[in-house]
C-alpha cells in the first residue's frame, strides 16, 4: 500500500518542490496551507508538472481541531512541517506573530502525531541554529549558538519539541533537516521561489534586478574577512534538497532509523561568496547586473558552510546540481514569471 505524507505550507517554495519529488518517489501526497504567504502559483505548477490534481485543503495549522481532524480523515504515515513564517527581520519586529504561528502550529502536529498512536515527522530547520560557527564546516555535532532572531530561535525550540515528544511518546519518531540556503527552481520552471513584495533572499532579489523589478542589487558589505570581502554561504539547489526529505520520509517509514530522533545537514559543503553568486549569475545567463555594496546587515554570520557526509552516508543523498545550473533554472522561473 502507498505510504500518504502530509506536507504543511506545502503550496510554498520549499514545499511544492518537496511534493513533486515525493509522488516521482511513489508517495501519496496531501497538501495543506493557509497562502498567507503564497497565492496558488506553485500549487498549480506542481499539478502541471505531475500532470494530475492533489488533494489540498485550505487551512492554518493553528486551528488545533482542524489539524486532528485532517490526521483523523487521512491515514498519515509522515508529515513533514513547512507551515511557518521565515523573515528574520520581520521576527524582529514582531516577535509574537513569530512565536504564536511557528511554536503553535508546531506543537499542534505533535499533538496529532501522538493522539493518532504515532507518527513520523519532518521538522523544516535551518543552518540559523549554528549562529556563527567556531569551526568550519559545521556538522550535526557542532554547537548551536544563541539565536540571533526570533525565527532562529523557533527553529531552535521545534528541533527540542521534536527531540522531547520522540522521547515520550510511543510511536512518534523525528528527523530535523537543517538546510542551509536553498536556491533555485524546478528544471521545467513552472514552480519557484515567489516572494511576497521586496525579496528577503539573494537568488530572487538578482532575477528581479536582472529583469527590471528592481532597480538595483544591493551586496550588504564587502569587507568581511573572506577573500572577496562578502560573505560565504552553502547554497543548494531547491530540487537537490527536495530530494533529501524524499530519502528522509523512505528512512522514517521503512525503519531504517538507528535513533528515534536524528538531525541531518542539508548542504553542499562548497562554500560560495555573495559576490561569486552575482558574477556566476551574470555569466551562466549571459547578463549584466545592477548592483552596488551597501552596508554591512545586523544579524549576518561572515561564512558559514555543512559537512554534509552524515546525510551522504546515512541517507544515501548528496547534492548533485552545480551553481551554474541552479542559476539558469532561477533565471528561466523568473522570465516564466513575467511571460517572457
Amino acid at each position: 500500500m502507498k505510504k500518504t505524507v502530509l506536507v504543511s505550507g506545502g503550496a510554498g517554495f520549499i514545499g511544492s518542490h518537496v511534493t513533486v519529488e515525493l509522488v516521482q518517489a511513489g508517495y501519496d501526497v496531501v497538501i495543506a496551507d493557509n497562502m498567507s504567504n503564497c497565492d496558488d502559483t506553485n500549487y498549480r505548477g506542481v499539478c502541471s508538472i505531475l500532470g494530475r490534481e492533489l488533494p489540498f485543503i485550505k487551512m492554518d495549522f493553528c486551528d488545533g481541531d482542524a489539524v486532528n481532524e485532517l490526521f483523523a480523515k487521512y491515514r498519515i504515515d509522515a508529515v513533514i512541517h513547512f507551515a511557518a513564517f521565515k523573515a528574520v527581520g520581520e521576527s524582529v519586529d514582531e516577535p509574537l506573530k513569530y512565536y504564536r504561528n511557528n511554536l503553535l502550529s508546531f506543537l499542534n502536529v505533535l499533538e496529532a502525531a501522538r493522539s493518532q498512536g504515532g507518527c513520523n515527522v519532518l521538522f523544516s530547520s535551518s543552518a540559523t541554529v549554528y549562529g556563527e560557527p567556531e569551526e568550519l564546516p559545521v556538522t550535526e555535532k557542532s554547537p548551536r549558538q544563541p539565536a540571533t532572531s526570533p525565527y532562529g530561535d523557533t527553529k531552535q525550540m521545534c528541533e527540542d519539541f521534536l527531540r522531547d515528544c520522540v522521547r515520550a511518546y510511543p510511536g512518534v519518531k523525528g528527523i530535523a533537516l537543517r538546510y542551509f540556503n536553498p536556491i533555485g527552481a524546478h528544471p521545467s520552471a513552472l514552480i519557484g521561489e515567489l516572494p511576497r513584495g521586496v525579496p528577503n533572499n539573494l537568488v530572487p532579489f538578482i532575477t528581479q534586478t536582472a529583469i527590471g523589478r528592481r532597480e538595483c542589487l544591493s551586496i550588504f558589505g564587502n569587507d568581511y574577512p573572506t577573500e572577496d570581502g562578502t560573505c560565504k554561504r552553502d547554497y543548494i539547489d531547491i530540487v537537490d534538497l527536495a530530494k533529501a526529505h524524499v530519502c528522509a520520509v523512505t528512512r522514517m517509514v521503512e525503519g531504517r532509523m538507528k535513533e528515534d530522533y536524528e538531525i541531518f545537514n542539508v548542504g553542499t559543503g562548497r562554500p560560495v561568496s555573495v559576490l561569486e553568486l552575482v558574477n556566476a549569475f551574470e555569466k551562466v545567463n549571459g547578463l549584466k547586473l545592477n548592483y552596488k555594496i551597501a552596508p554591512r546587515r545586523p544579524g549576518d554570520v561572515v561564512a558559514i558552510w555543512a559537512d554534509p557526509s552524515l546525510a551522504n552516508e546515512e541517507l544515501g543523498w548528496k547534492a548533485e546540481r552545480s551553481v551554474e545550473e541552479t542559476l539558469a533554472a532561477a533565471w528561466a522561473w523568473e522570465k516564466h514569471l513575467a511571460g517572457k
